[in-house]
């Protein structure tokens, strides 16, 4: 089996479809989107088409969930532009997406740890920068996990793999169209990054998982011409500064 698995596109349609065009060099079995789909000062109406016609199983994540939340989307200028540019169709299919997903009994998909969709898997916060944790932690958020050798994460935009255990593998595939500090008020408190478009792909041979982890340039132009369109500067500077 093999399976291509991204997160966090965030509204992010242009580095999606460089990635869909990447991913028809991959022969891939099918495709998992670990969620947080469309909330972003960007496209978010074309972001959710252009999933729905990849067809990929899809987690929920929290951003997908507070576009069902009033308090978040009067509380928020991005969640709340991705509200309004979404039918009321589009906005029910994502709050109602599964917040994990099975698939062959053998892969384990969620958005953030199993318990929560707003916590961190495989990092902890420290002073506003994320830290890979130590194996006994990331162990004991996996403790409801069982049966998986593939456990798949996303929500922190950092690409990453780690052996848990019972010879689990634990992939991050890092964000497709959000570079962690995009919007963040205080990016220089943050890790450093890049606007590239990350996924991943995995692979089953003989029982047993490994990954490759992609990190691919694009043109992000339209991202930051997007952004300052719809009057979001600072996400069109997370691009820009690195363009």
């Amino acid at each position: 089996m093999r399976l291509a698995v991204v997160s966090d596109v965030h509204g992010n349609v242009a580095a999606l479809r460089h990635v869909i065009g990447h991913l028809a060099t991959q022969a891939v079995d099918g495709v998992i989107n670990l969620g947080d789909c469309v909330t972003a000062p960007l496209w978010p109406k074309e972001t959710w088409e252009t999933l729905k016609e990849l067809g990929a199983h899809t987690v929920r994540g929290n951003h997908d969930r507070w576009l069902g939340d009033e308090g978040r989307v009067a509380q928020s200028p991005v969640i709340a532009f991705a509200h309004g540019q979404l039918s009321s169709e589009d906005r029910a299919s994502l709050t109602s997406l599964p917040p994990t997903v099975r698939i062959d009994g053998d892969v384990v998909a969620v958005h953030g740890t199993p318990a929560s969709d707003t916590e961190y898997l495989l990092e902890d916060s420290i002073d506003d920068r994320l830290c890979l944790s130590t194996s006994e932690t990331v162990n004991d958020r996996l403790r409801t996990v069982c049966g998986a050798r593939l456990v798949l994460c996303g929500h922190s935009h950092q690409q990453n793999a780690v052996w848990a255990s019972g010879r689990r593998l634990v992939v991050n595939p890092g964000s497709v169209g959000c570079p962690r500090y995009a919007g963040n008020p205080a990016p220089w408190r943050n890790e450093a990054g890049s606007p590239h478009a990350r996924y991943a792909v995995v692979t089953r041979r003989n029982g047993d998982w490994s990954v490759e982890l992609f990190v691919l340039a694009y043109d992000w132009t339209p991202v930051v011409e997007r952004a300052l369109a719809v009057g979001h500067p600072d996400w069109a500077e997370a691009f820009a500064k690195n363009g």
